[in-house]
């Protein structure tokens, strides 16, 4: 059952009725064959790489012969759920219900599926927003590719009476917590994203994400000029049109939608430092949006099995109560 849930690649390949039924052997063996498939299933040591280990049964556990190693670990040891308090069969039910979320999964009405706190739910679900985001770290765009930016957060509500209302659209009746998510789209490709505090702070970080010699597509926004120097570049002005047959930067404006959906609809608010985050799993989603769900699930338990222990979120709310470093 775990295999065929898994593996195929059929359209809805993705059963959460089918995950809800395995037993928590099932369960354990499906994420043993991606954890180690680099070794056809069979565990290796995650410190040193050896395969001639001891096993411990028992515990579900092994340990390394290697005389200068001697690890001892288990199927999560130095993955993104290391310490995990969850069964496997929880934890990949929880990746199926965030799988066929089109729009996001929001924290919330996660933790009611999986019947534990919002403060487990809410770690699990940045925990698999990492391990997919991590997948497009240094990815870059090329060919035809069109960027623009969408400003999230720092809603500044208008006075009760008219004689007291501002205009919110200068910097000095703004509460300093807006910021902007950049993306670059291929046309008909990839995306990726970024966020910076302004669109023209972003500039310099789109020169790192896009290859030389692509053709840019951009608005009318002054600060996008510098694009000019490096790449072939097309602009818009929305003010007369959007679109002219030649320059339009229609496709990463359906990406925002798509954020802004998000946004509005699942998690009613996605500013600040966890803005990147969201901004990341979108992007995924849209990149992904062809593939059956089946596949999109087998790729982020995947991505969560390799990745390593998460310096961000292990201990998280732990942090929150000492005060300490929250940032993400």
């Amino acid at each position: 059952m775990a295999q065929h849930f898994l593996l195929s690649g059929k359209a809805r390949t993705l059963s959460l009725a089918a995950i809800l039924r395995m037993s928590d052997e099932e369960a354990y063996e499906a994420f043993k064959s991606i954890r180690f498939a680099d070794n056809e299933g069979a565990p290796f040591c995650p410190k040193c790489g050896a395969v001639d280990l001891y096993a411990l049964p028992r515990r579900k556990m092994w340990r390394c012969k290697a005389k200068e190693c001697g690890c001892q670990f288990s199927i999560t040891s130095g993955t993104i759920f290391s310490s995990r308090k969850l069964s496997i069969r929880d934890v990949l039910a929880a990746i199926a219900v965030f799988t066929n979320g089109a729009k996001g999964y929001s924290a919330l009405q996660l933790s009611r599926d999986l019947d534990v706190q919002y403060k487990t739910a809410f770690v699990l679900a940045h925990k698999l927003r990492e391990a997919i985001a991590a997948q497009d770290r240094n990815a870059k765009v090329s060919g035809e590719v069109e960027i623009d930016g969408m400003y999230a957060g720092g809603y500044v509500k208008p006075a009760n009476h008219k004689e007291n209302r501002r205009d919110r659209r200068l910097a000095r009746n703004q509460n300093g917590k807006r910021m902007v998510v950049i993306a670059a789209r291929e046309r008909n490709g990839k995306i990726v994203t970024f966020v910076s505090k302004t669109e023209d702070q972003g500039v310099e970080g789109l020169e790192n994400r896009i290859e030389v010699g692509s053709t840019v597509y951009a608005d009318e926004a002054s600060h996008w000029d510098a694009m000019h120097a490096r790449y072939e570049t097309k602009r818009i002005n929305h003010s007369l049109a959007y679109s002219d047959g030649e320059g339009c930067t229609n496709q990463v404006e359906s990406f925002f939608s798509r954020l802004r959906r998000a946004e509005i609809g699942t998690h009613h608010k996605i500013a600040g430092r966890y803005l990147a985050a969201y901004a990341a799993e979108m992007d995924w989603r849209e990149d992904n949006r062809r593939v059956s769900n089946g596949e999109q699930y087998r790729a982020i338990v995947t991505a969560a099995a390799r990745h390593p222990v998460s310096r961000q979120w292990k201990g998280y709310w732990q942090r929150r109560a000492a005060g300490g470093n929250q940032a993400v």
